[in-house]
């Protein structure tokens, strides 16, 4: 049996293990920066299996670093474990855990061989907060080689695109009165977050197709008679590339700063979380994991237009990375869709996660094969 092959059953071998730490995380959510139980649950199949774990790694509780191997190249795996607050998982990342758990597994016995250091890093707040931002900056990903994920979805593609994204918060501070006895003595603080919204939406006419800006508003009062002191909104920007973030945020900023002096409020604006930058995939890499894809008879991928964000765009401008998606069945539903959580812990799911570890040590182990 060649090594490739012992790859593939030692994955194979770990799917019981891997279905039920997808189906564990998948029962019990947890949202940015609170995946307490995830992400124990996560590195203790992996300490189980050989690896040394650091938790807490980069200063984020709720991050591990989990490592294998002494060779001189290192191929990191992200297992991500955040939910959608409302919806689960209905992003899938029960099955991303599991899967880069389980293509560790898959090579841990072969890294010597290979001249493989494997880590699986833990990366925390995916759908808010730009977890694998914050770890890059505290150097959890140097010294990392190549990095990867698999991410389920409702179609194959293995050269992924995605959108940067910016996220900006406003918070306006009026003054309260009463709305009928003294509303000359109010400042409207709804107001400004109404003529904020006007404005953006007429900013959206001039804007390219490539640029997006969406939001809501958070609070705006609660007494239809008192003139609101206080509202809130939150706001993203999306670029098809990160430097175009720079100049579209300097357009939505001048449209709540207009709304401030508009109505007489003061404005606070501030950046609840790193820029998410768009995803660069490496060639080379790819190449290997499609081969690897067909080779297994996963579905022909298709080439899709940026549609989503992914921190992993981050580690992407750093690390060599790849990002692929496959389809997990979910039945025409969308990630974040309720019919997307259902579907990420349903028997297709379970295959598609198991396939994904295959696919992700295979494709390391033609990497170190290559070097």
């Amino acid at each position: 049996m060649n090594v490739r092959d012992a790859i593939r059953r030692r994955a194979e071998a770990h799917a019981p293990e891997l279905v039920a730490l997808s189906h564990r995380i998948h029962a019990h959510p947890e949202t940015a920066f609170e995946e307490h139980r995830a992400a124990a649950w996560t590195a203790g199949l992996l300490e189980a299996g050989g690896f040394a774990v650091t938790a807490g790694a980069g200063g984020l509780p709720t991050a591990f670093s989990a490592s294998l191997g002494s060779g001189p190249l290192t191929v990191a795996f992200c297992a991500e474990y955040d939910a959608l607050p409302g919806l689960g998982h209905a992003c899938g990342h029960n099955v991303i855990a599991a899967a880069s758990a389980g293509a560790g597994l898959a090579l841990a016995p072969f890294a010597d061989e290979l001249g493989l250091t494997v880590k699986v890093v833990g990366t925390p707040a995916e759908e808010r907060g730009g977890g694998k931002a914050l770890l890059l900056e505290a150097g959890v990903f140097d010294g990392v080689d190549a990095a990867m994920m698999v991410h389920p979805g409702p179609f194959e593609t293995v050269r992924f695109r995605s959108f940067a994204l910016g996220t900006l918060d406003a918070e306006y501070t009026g003054r309260a009165a009463h709305a009928t006895l003294a509303p000359h003595e109010g400042r409207n603080a709804a107001d400004a977050v109404t003529l904020a919204q006007v404005a953006i939406g007429l900013l959206r006419q001039q804007l390219p197709r490539d640029l997006r800006v969406h939001g809501v508003v958070t609070s705006a009062g609660e007494a239809p008679n008192v003139i609101p002191a206080r509202s809130t909104a939150s706001y993203e920007i999306r670029a098809a590339a990160a430097r175009d973030l720079v100049g579209l945020r300097a357009r939505v900023e001048s449209c709540f700063r207009g709304a401030a002096t508009a109505t007489g409020c003061e404005l606070r604006l501030t950046r609840p979380e790193p820029d998410y930058l768009d995803f660069r995939d490496d060639a080379a890499l790819a190449r290997l994991y499609a081969a690897n894809a067909a080779a297994l008879g996963r579905p022909a991928p298709v080439e899709r237009e940026p549609f989503a964000v992914t921190d992993m765009g981050n580690v992407s401008h750093v690390v060599p990375a790849v990002h692929p998606m496959l389809d997990i069945g979910a039945g025409g539903a969308a990630p974040h869709e309720p019919g997307f959580a259902a579907a990420a812990a349903a028997p297709a799911a379970d295959r598609a996660l198991v396939e994904a570890a295959v696919l992700l040590a295979l494709t390391t182990a033609d990497l170190a094969l290559t070097q």
